[in-house]
Order: structure tokens, then sequence, then C-alpha cells
């Protein structure tokens, strides 16, 4: 039983949410309503759900029949941690065992029902640039690599796939919306995800899409559909406003009546639209039941200051809709938010440098600081500014361990062991050998088609030309880890030892890269099989070591460079918001629907209310658009953003930078000017 003392530290919005549906010491049965929890930012909201879930097995609801889904495999493991350090007594080696993200639970469902919807138990599973590499093999086959018009890319083909199955939308409206230059090849778009759909099922192979729309299409299906949602008397989603429509139809196909469904988020932090994430889920969500859902409201605030939540909350209240609320909180200050109005984008970088080593020199760790921003490209200036100044400072968003050659090579081969019908991998592998090309592989694999075993029966296979031993040391590592040899972990070395010489041979920083696989085969050694290591590293890969921009990093503090969508659920004593206005934010392309604007809006709001203590909103009258050159005179003249009207401006403390009383001397020599071409003519008059 969870001490009821547990529940003395939650304000009353929290406690409300945590006993819905818990009467007399039990939990109602057959599960309570429907129940959704508006969570603002910095309101507390994974120690609510998680002393909800506590709260449901104190009150007799078996943990393993409790599905949680969360964004990451991550947050799926410390919300478990947390629901045992409330006070719950010790769980068993299963409790809690469906914990994880919608990709993850619907891999390992997928497998259970396997040999009843058609599936093989060991299919693989493609990442996103696996899946664009199977689909340029398709588009190659039927010709569209050749048209005579341009043909759209394997990595726009497949975003519109993505887009047409996890938007559940028609080809035609995905292509109106938000592919319009695509239009004209719609027959052929059609014809080729058709035939991409035909590879991947002969290959043994699920796209990421894929975990989700198989998943759905089981739920269509009556029997299944009741089978697995019997199977939990609680499902609880967290970050609900960023669920688009195929997993929002999965969630109701599960629980049609809303018995025992919790959902948590707040619709103002909606940002992932270009994931085909949709707000409406979530404004929708109460009246997708009969009768409605329950709703609780979280709305105090235990991150940010009364002047930064006034701010955010000006900026937010204008939204054409949202589920009513005001953010509050008890911490008082006298500084308010700084818009800051700076003359372009070189100022607004000796701006941030110069307040970072100020508020260093209060005692504010440079990782305590955040310099945030709409797109990648915009933090270009002030990574130049910092370097020059050495200022350290990491880059959030950088390529992860499954977008690095060495790491994706590697995986190569433990997939294509375990799935031998997986042409993408065993096309990457055969080109590691020397003098082995793309026409060499293709005729090796071709031979393998259809064998009962294909890996025995390369063995049989007359060598590509020139590859000289590495051919037998090939088929020798693929037979060792196709039968199990050697056992699990110790395929991954056996793996990793084959390609060692490959990866001396083809990267100078082998080094480095070698540190990556060492540290991947300890992450191996902590899954159950191969086939478990491959799926979690494929659905939550960790941050690659190599392969990011810059040097590696020495210094042991470092300011934090991130992009607003990476930065959502994290937060830092200060923050800097590059950019903040018109053009960038909102940028250019967010501004032609409502929806797109209103996104936009949220974009900002997720970024203000990342700060605890102190906010920068930074205004550059001028700055020039990516890709132009910025020592010529060529720059366009920007605007405060529209999401920041006159009226909202005695929330903010408007400034200007450089200040002329302090800093005189900078002040006057840019103000300074000298007719250097009158002089030059002078010369020779």
């Amino acid at each position: 039983m969870v001490p009821t003392d547990s529940l003395e530290t939650l304000n009353p919005g929290q406690r409300l949410a945590v006993e819905h549906g818990l009467y007399g010491g039990h939990a109602v049965e057959g599960g309570c309503g429907p129940l959704l929890i508006i969570a603002g930012a910095g309101s507390g909201k994974t120690n609510t759900l998680a002393h909800r879930v506590a709260q449901l097995i104190a009150h007799g609801v078996d943990p393993r029949r409790i599905l949680l889904m969360t964004f990451s495999r991550r947050a799926a493991s410390e919300m478990t941690r947390r629901v045992a350090r409330i006070g719950l007594h010790s769980f068993g080696a299963d409790a809690l065992a469906w914990a994880g993200t919608f990709h993850a639970i619907g891999a390992r469902l997928l497998r259970d029902h396997a040999e009843q919807i058609g599936l093989a138990p060991d299919f693989t599973i493609h990442d996103r640039e696996d899946s664009a590499d199977l689909m340029n093999l398709v588009r190659h086959e039927l010709g569209y690599s050749r048209t005579t018009n341009r043909f759209p890319t394997k990595g726009t083909c497949l975003a519109i796939y993505s887009r047409a199955v996890n938007a559940e939308m028609p080809l035609e409206e995905v292509l109106h919306a938000h592919f319009p230059w695509c239009g004209g090849w719609h027959d052929e778009l059609r014809a080729l995800f058709g035939a991409y759909v035909q590879a991947k099922q002969a290959q043994g192979v699920l796209d990421y899409d894929d975990l989700l729309l198989y998943w759905a299409q089981v739920m269509a299906d009556p029997v299944l559909a009741a089978d697995i949602g019997n199977r939990f008397d609680h499902v609880l989603v967290d970050e609900y406003q960023d669920t688009n429509r195929l997993q929002a139809s999965i969630l109701l196909a599960m629980k049609p009546r809303g018995a025992g469904l919790t959902v948590v988020g707040d619709d103002a932090q909606s940002i992932y639209a270009f994931r085909a994430a949709t707000v409406r889920n979530i404004l929708d969500f109460p009246h997708q039941f009969s009768p409605p859902a329950a709703i609780v409201t979280l709305d105090r605030n235990y991150r940010s200051t009364r002047p930064i939540l006034a701010a955010a909350n000006g900026v937010i209240e204008l939204a054409s809709e949202r589920y009513a609320k005001t953010l509050w909180t008890d911490r008082p200050s006298a500084e308010r938010p700084a818009l800051v109005a700076v003359r372009d984008e070189a100022d607004q970088a000796r701006y941030i440098a110069t307040r970072v080593l100020e508020q260093r020199e209060v005692g504010i760790p440079l990782r305590q600081q955040a310099v945030l921003f709409r797109t990648s490209h915009h933090s270009g200036p002030l990574e130049i500014e910092l370097t020059q100044r050495r200022i350290p400072f990491v880059k959030f968003g950088g390529l992860k361990f499954l977008d690095t050659a060495h790491v994706k090579d590697l995986l190569a081969v433990l997939r294509f062991a375990e799935n031998p019908r997986d042409r993408v991998a065993g096309f990457r592998i055969l080109q590691l050998l020397p003098a082995v090309g793309p026409a060499a592989a293709q005729r090796v694999l071709d031979q393998m088609t259809g064998a009962p075993d294909p890996v025995a029966a390369m063995a049989a296979i007359a060598p590509p030309p020139r590859s000289g031993e590495a051919w037998p040391d090939l088929v020798q590592a693929l037979q060792l880890l196709r039968w199990g040899a050697t056992g699990w972990p110790a395929d991954f070395a056996c793996a990793r030892l084959w390609y060692a010489p490959h990866l001396e041979r083809i990267h100078e920083d082998a080094a480095q890269r070698h540190a990556d696989l060492l540290q991947l085969e300890q992450i191996a050694s902590g899954s159950a099989s191969r086939r478990q290591f491959l799926t979690d590293l494929t659905l939550d890969p960790p941050d690659a070591v190599s392969d990011e921009a810059g040097v590696p990093l020495l210094d042991d503090d470092y300011l934090v460079l991130s992009t607003i969508h990476s930065a959502k659920g994290q937060e830092w004593n200060t923050v800097f918001v590059l950019n903040v206005v018109d053009g960038c934010m909102p940028s250019d392309l967010g501004t032609g629907t409502t929806a797109d604007l209103e996104e936009e809006r949220r974009l900002l709001y997720v970024a203000m209310t990342r700060a605890r203590q102190s906010l920068h909103l930074v205004t550059p009258q001028r700055f020039f658009t990516h890709g132009q050159n910025r020592q010529g005179d060529r720059h366009v003249y920007a605007t405060r953003t529209r999401f920041i009207p006159a009226a909202l401006l005695p929330l903010f403390e408007a400034t200007t930078w450089p200040d002329a009383a302090a800093e005189p001397a900078a002040v006057a020599a840019r103000q300074h000017r000298v007719d250097v071409a009158a002089a030059m003519r002078s010369m020779w008059s």
C-alpha cells in the first residue's frame, strides 16, 4: 500500500488526477472512466503520472495489467523508478513490464501475434535511413530514377509515405497539403509505395511506421482488438499532444469506451506537426466518449518566476483554440523577461556571449544557461562568436548512433545474421569488401534469394572478383552469427572483430569510431538477445561520440545550444531565444494556414517556459537569410514577432543593445562615418 503521506506532497489538482476513479481503498472494477490531465509547463506532470500508477497498484491493480506509454524508453524507465520511490513495495521481475514507447510496445505485440497475422517472428526493423535506401532500390527498379522530369528523391518519397500512413490521409490530400511540387507524380508514387510494401514483406522487414500501421491493422480485427485490449486494465499515455492520428486510432480501438484510459499532455506544447502529430487528438479527446472524459487541469508551475509566466501566459492566451488555463507560481521576482533589440545577427551573438559570461561570473554555470532557436542554422553566427571567445558549448540535435557510418556497418552485420532476407543490410555489408561495388553486391544477393538458408548458400557462391580473403572471412563470420555458435552478447564481439580491419581501411579516425563500437558493445550486454538489442536500438538510439560537429568536449562546463524542438521537456536557469522576429518565429514556411501559425505560437511558448529565473528574447533588426553571404550587403529587415503585440509589451523589459550609456565607445565607433571612397578618388585627382 502506498503511504497516504506521499499524497501530502501533491497539490489539489495533482491529487485529484491521481485519485480519479479510486474509491474505498480499491480501483473501480473494470477500470475507471477516461481521464484527460491537462498538465501545463513545469506543473509536475511526471510526478503526477507516477503517483497515479503507484496508487493504482496500491488499490489492487495488477502492475502486469498496466500499460504505460511514453515517448522515449528513458522516460519509461524514469517513470518506473519514480513509482518505486514513492513507497510501493518492491516490484517483481515482470511488474510494470508493459512500459515503453508506442513503437516498442507495438513491436512487442506484433511479435506476440506474428503467427496470427502472417509475420515472420524474426522480422527486423529498419531505421529511417535504411527505409530510405530500400525505397531507393524499389524506385530504381521501377525506372523512376531515369525519368525525363525530376522524380522525388528517396527521402521525399519516404516522407510522403510516412505522412500518409501516420496522418491516415489519402495520398492525394498529402500531396496537395504538404508536397504540392510532387502532385504530378501521384500515380507513380502510389505504384512505388505498393512495390515498397511488397519488398518489405518479401524481405521480412518492417519500417518505423509499420510498427504502428501493423498494430492498427491488428486492432481493426474485433477478436484481436478485444484480446489485446483485455490484457490491460489501465492504459496511461504521456505527452498525448504529440500523438498522430494513427496512434489515437490504436488507443481508441484498445479502449473504445475509455475504461481505465488516462492521457496526459498540454495542447499549448503541441509542436510536432512535421512528424504528423496533431493537436486535435488532445483537443477532441473528451468528446470521443459518452459520457465525456473527465478533465483535470494542472496549472501550478514549479519552474519559472511570476514575470516569466505572465509573459508566457500572455503569448498563449492569444491562441485561437486551447484549453483555458493560466499558469501560476509562488516564485516572486522583480526581473521581467528581456525583449532585446539588436542591430543584426552579429550583435545578437555578441549580446548573448556577453550576457552568458556575466551570468557565469555571478555563479550561474554555463550548463544552467541555454540558447534556443527555431531552426538549426540560426545558431551559425553565435557558434562562431562563442568559438572566438573560447566559450565551450554543446549543440543538441547531433547525430545518433544509427546515423554514423561505422555503427550502421556493424548493425548491418547483426541484422543480416538475424534476417538474411534483409537486402538493405546485405547490400551494405557486401560493399564493405574490397573491390565490391553495387553491381557485384546485387549479383550476390540475387543468387542468395529464394534459398532456404541464404547464409549457407553464400558458401557455394563464386567470390566477387578481387575480394580476396575478405570473402571467406565474411562467410565464416555470418555462419557463426546465424547459427548462434558464440551466443549473445559474444555475437557482438564476433561481428566487431570481423569489422575491425574494414574500419581501419575505410576511416581515418578509426580509433575514435572504435571507441563508439566498444561503448555500443557495453549497451548490447544489457540486452537479453540479439533480436531485443536490434529492436531497442532502432527504436531508441543513444547519442554518438564521433561524427559530430566540432572537436571532442574537454571542458566540464559548457553552454547549451538547442533547437526548441529538442529543448522540450528541459529547463535552465537562464534562457536566450534567438531571432524572435517575423520570418523566423513564425518562420516564413509556418504561416500558410491557421494551424501552421498556431503551432509557431506554441513553439515560442515552449521556448519561454524553459526558463526558471531569467529569459531573454532577442530581436535583430536585420539579418541575412540562410545561404546568403554575411560579408556582403544583402539583408532583410525584420519586425518583432507578431506573437508579442504591443498590448503585451508591458510584460517585458524592452531594451536596446548595445546601450549607449553603458558602452559609449562602442556605439560611437559604430556611428562614426569615413568616406573612404572619396579618399580613393582623391588619390588620382
